[in-house]
């Protein structure tokens, strides 16, 4: 007695920030049968994960390799400054790069803006990763720019932050290898645009059926359009009749005269 195979499932990655519940959500109402698979991974080790098989697709931070990657671009989020609560910087709504020319500003080496000239005063040494980053602005050693999410994933009660209006943002997709377009890969891009369920490009309503309904329609209109054809030829008889021709309007109007004069 051999095996039974095991039932497909769908593997999905996220990055840091990203939050993917709505969409997970939204799989298990319309492919309960298929399991979705979370994969968190690194921003820099999402392309190797996809690459490699580990992830059937990816919801990743731009930019990927578009030779080997497919993506559809979803959002762009705003870059924030993450200072101490009691920073010069809290006294603004809102600061630019140039607010930041004489701060102290972290570069961690997991930085996912991808700055030209990262903006301010260069720390002595690059944090690892944000986590750490976000440890040595709360000990005052200096600020860190990210994108906003990572702020609120990072949240700490004695930090808070503050919109860069002129910094990069960081824009989030939906990638897969190009290569592995399956269908379930399909059915999740229809999900992430919003694609309803009858969408006619959804798996999830049946070409067939559809096509079913408009010969179904079309099998009832002669019928339809040959009585009322009827109706009208009877009814265009009876005009005929009544007024339709010169010789019919004479022949009424002689036999009508003669019984008024009676």
């Amino acid at each position: 007695m051999t095996d039974s195979p095991e039932p497909p499932s769908f593997r999905l990655a996220y990055v840091p920030g990203v939050t993917p519940a709505k969409w997970v959500r939204i799989w298990h109402e319309r492919l309960p049968d298929i399991p979705l698979e979370l994969l968190q991974v690194s921003a820099a080790e999402a392309s190797d994960v996809l690459r490699d098989g580990g992830a059937d697709a990816g919801l990743v931070r731009l930019p990927v390799d578009r030779t080997v990657f497919s993506a559809i671009p979803l959002y762009s989020e705003t870059s924030v400054v993450v200072v101490p609560k009691d920073h010069v910087v809290t006294a603004a709504e809102e600061v630019t790069l140039e607010d930041l020319a004489d701060e102290v500003v972290l570069h961690p080496l997991d930085d996912v803006i991808g700055w030209d000239q990262p903006p301010g005063e260069p720390a002595f040494e690059r944090p690892a990763t944000t986590a750490d980053a976000i440890e040595l602005v709360a000990a005052n050693i200096g600020v860190l720019v990210v994108p906003q999410s990572l702020a609120r994933l990072h949240h700490r009660r004695d930090l808070t932050y503050r919109p860069v209006t002129d910094a990069p943002q960081s824009d989030i997709a939906l990638s897969w290898r190009e290569d592995a377009t399956t269908d379930m890969v399909e059915d999740f891009i229809g999900i992430v645009r919003g694609r309803t369920v009858n969408s006619s490009r959804g798996r999830t309503q049946p070409e067939p059926e559809r096509k079913q309904r408009p010969e179904k329609s079309g099998g009832r209109k002669p019928a339809a359009g040959a009585g009322k054809g009827a109706a009208r030829g009877s009814s265009g008889a009876a005009k005929g009749f009544r007024g339709g021709s010169g010789n019919a309007k004479g022949a009424g109007a002689r036999r009508g005269k003669p019984k008024r004069r009676g």
